[in-house]
C-alpha cells in the first residue's frame, strides 16, 4: 500500500465488510426460490459480486447468478449487461464498489425494469452522502461524509478487494 494514500479500508477490512454483507443477504434473501442474479457494476462491482456468490453459497446455500453491466459512470448513456436472463419475478442485488450521488446505480437499474423483478436491491462498499438521486443502498459496508473534492477508490488485485483509499 502506498502511504502517500489515505485508506479508509485495508484488505482484511474490506474482506470483513463483505461477509458482513454476505450473511445480511443471506438472512434477508433466505427462501428465494430462483437464483439471485449479482449484477456487478465493471469493474470492481464484478469482483465484489464474485465474492458475494460464493459467500452467501457457502453461508446459508443460496445460489446466484451473476451477470455484468457495462457503462461509462461519467456518462452513462449506453448500459450493456453481459448476458440476456429473464428477470421477471427475480430478485437482483445490484453490486456496485463506490456510491456518490446515485447516478450510476439509478441507470445501472434500467435494463431491469422491463422485466418486472420480484426484487431489486443495492450493495455497495462504500457509501458517500452525497445524494443527488433518490437511491438508497440495501447493504453498506461503510458510510462516509467527505467534502465533494474527496474522491474514493476502491482497488482490487484478481479476484480480491485489496482495500478503499480517500483522494
Amino acid at each position: 500500500m502506498s502511504t502517500n494514500r489515505k485508506y479508509i479500508l485495508d484488505a482484511p477490512a474490506a474482506s470483513k465488510k463483505l461477509e458482513r454483507m454476505a450473511y445480511e443477504m443471506a438472512e434477508a434473501l433466505i427462501g428465494t426460490k430462483e437464483p439471485i442474479i449479482l449484477a456487478g457494476i465493471k469493474d470492481n462491482g464484478v469482483v465484489m459480486a464474485r465474492l458475494l456468490s460464493r459467500l452467501i453459497h457457502e453461508i446459508a446455500g443460496l445460489k446466484s447468478e451473476i451477470i455484468e453491466i457495462g457503462l461509462d459512470k461519467r456518462h452513462p448513456t449506453t448500459i450493456s449487461l453481459s448476458q440476456e436472463l429473464n428477470f421477471s419475478n427475480r430478485t437482483i442485488v445490484l453490486v456496485d464498489d463506490v456510491t456518490n450521488s446515485g447516478k450510476t446505480i439509478l441507470y445501472a437499474l434500467q435494463p431491469f425494469l422491463a422485466h418486472h423483478p420480484e426484487k431489486i436491491q443495492i450493495l455497495t462498499l462504500v457509501e458517500r452522502t452525497h445524494k443527488a438521486y433518490p437511491v438508497k443502498a440495501d447493504y453498506v459496508g461503510i458510510s462516509l461524509a467527505t467534502t465533494m473534492q474527496d474522491h474514493i477508490y476502491v482497488t482490487v488485485e484478481g479476484e480480491q478487494v485489496t482495500g478503499a483509499y480517500l483522494e
